[in-house]
């Protein structure tokens, strides 16, 4: 069976033309870049993700910075002992709190945030090469609406048949746990 042009548009016949699919494939493609440009600069994403935060919110502690950064904390100390050793950030005692640890940008580290700026520009302006600024504003509009969207639903409560299959029990008819069966033997 061949498939014309217009059913391989068709996201029912091509998969890769999914709105999910294009989004995570999209957005691996610019992260990649972007970590490329960083690089350059001897950096990594997280430690871009910290410096861009810590320089919109000095004095915030680790914990609200491993929130911000979407950081697991063993990934976060990792990139915050790195920052501190080059000597662009540093980590006072907060006063109110002994075992809580605040974060502040070092003068050293201030340029480098515009430097990574600057590298987000660059990338931006490589994604958005051959597209109007008023469609690419239109882009982000909408991303932002569907963003929106998403962070004002509900979780979702996970199905019954989730649940059995997250449970080891689907497909089994209600297979019983080893004590249970032990039990109904007695």
């Amino acid at each position: 069976m061949r498939l014309s042009l217009g059913a391989l548009r068709d996201p029912i016949v091509n998969p890769h033309r999914t709105f999910g699919f294009l989004l995570k494939d999209t957005s691996r493609l610019y992260v990649e870049r972007f970590e490329q440009r960083a690089g350059a600069l001897g950096l990594t994403l997280p430690q871009c993700r910290v410096l861009v935060y810590l320089a919109e919110h000095e004095g915030i502690s680790q914990v609200q910075m491993a929130e911000l950064t979407d950081l697991e904390p063993m990934t976060l100390v990792r990139t915050l002992d790195c920052l501190e050793s080059h000597g662009w950030l540093e980590r006072r005692s907060d006063p109110a709190d002994r075992r809580a640890r605040r974060l502040y940008l070092k003068p050293k580290g201030k340029p480098l945030v515009d430097d990574i700026w600057h590298l987000a520009a660059l990338t931006r302006r490589e994604a958005f090469a051959g597209i109007p600024k008023k469609h690419a504003d239109l882009m982000i509009e909408l991303l932002e609406k569907i963003q929106s969207n998403f962070l004002s639903l509900e979780p979702l409560q996970p199905a019954p048949a989730l649940t059995a299959l997250q449970s080891g029990r689907a497909g089994t008819g209600g297979a019983r746990s080893r004590r249970e069966q032990a039990a109904s033997r007695a």
